[in-house]
């Protein structure tokens, strides 16, 4: 389990062990935000690889 799983993965269990809504509203809103800095995280690595394994972009 890597490390953005894992904070996920803890901020779920006590999402679900919590009873405040103020604090439940902090947990999933930070547990959203890890899952899609992971999405732009893989998006990135992917274009970074496109742009470095494009053709037109060697020098001669």
């Amino acid at each position: 389990m890597d490390e953005q799983e894992w904070v996920v993965t803890e901020l779920d269990r006590l999402f679900h062990a919590s009873q405040d809504y103020k604090q439940k509203a902090l947990m999933q809103a930070a547990a959203e935000i890890i899952r899609e800095q992971e999405i732009r995280k893989e998006q990135l690595q992917g274009e970074l690889d496109g742009t470095l394994w494009s053709p037109g972009n060697w020098s001669n």
